[in-house]
């Protein structure tokens, strides 16, 4: 299987997808040991919400989370 990594890389700090089966392994380039599991309707349902604008304005304590 290979990795798709997000066209919004920043200093090579990346979210890689790839799909395994009925599922989408999720992992970031700097903890790639610690991928996450969600079902390909999860995926296809959080990427409609990122096309449709629901994550424009996040509430400080996420919108900050990347920050650390």
């Amino acid at each position: 299987m290979t990795w798709v990594r997000s066209s919004q890389c920043d200093a090579n700090a990346c979210v890689e997808v790839q799909r395994v089966g009925d599922f989408v392994v999720i992992r970031g380039t700097e903890a790639p040991e610690w991928p996450t599991t969600v079902t390909v309707d999860e995926w296809a349902t959080f990427v409609a919400g990122v096309k449709s604008g629901d994550f424009d304005e996040l509430p400080p304590d996420l919108r900050d989370a990347g920050k650390r």
